[in-house]
C-alpha cells in the first residue's frame, strides 16, 4: 500500500514558476515509477510526466517539454514537479500516481495510487 499526498499548487502569473510535491507513505516506494496528471474543468485527465523507480526513464508531455522538470527523491520519498515559464492552459487540477508498471506510464488506468490533487491557477 501507498499513500500519496500531493501539494505545492496556487495562483502565479503566466510567466512564473511553481514546484509540486508528491509525497508518499509506504516503505516499498521507491520500487514505483511515479506520475502526474491534470485536469482542467471541463476536460479530461491528461498526462503530464513521469518518473521510473531509479530516475532513468522520464517522459513529459508535449506540452510541457522544455518548461517542466519530474524528479525524485527516493530517501525523502518525494517526487517534484518543478513548473516554469507557466501558461495560463496549464491552469488545472495537479494529480501524482504511483504504480509498480514500468508499461503504458503515460495512461493513468496504468496506476494504482492517487494523491488527492493540488490545484495550480496561472492567471494571464
Amino acid at each position: 500500500q501507498v499513500q500519496l499526498v500531493d501539494f505545492g499548487g496556487g495562483l502565479v502569473q503566466a510567466g512564473g514558476s511553481l514546484l509540486l510535491s508528491c509525497a508518499a507513505f509506504g516503505r516499498t516506494f521507491r520500487s514505483y515509477a511515479v506520475g502526474w496528471f491534470r485536469q482542467a474543468p471541463g476536460k479530461e485527465r491528461e498526462f503530464v510526466a513521469s518518473i521510473n523507480w531509479s530516475g532513468g526513464s522520464i517522459y513529459y508531455a508535449d506540452s510541457v517539454k522544455g518548461r517542466f522538470t519530474i524528479s525524485r527523491d527516493n530517501a525523502k520519498n518525494t517526487v517534484f514537479l518543478q513548473m516554469n515559464s507557466l501558461k495560463p492552459e496549464d491552469t488545472a487540477i495537479y494529480y501524482c500516481a504511483a504504480t509498480r508498471t514500468s508499461m503504458g506510464v503515460m495512461r493513468d488506468r496504468a496506476y494504482d495510487y492517487w494523491g488527492q490533487g493540488t490545484q495550480v491557477t496561472v492567471s494571464s
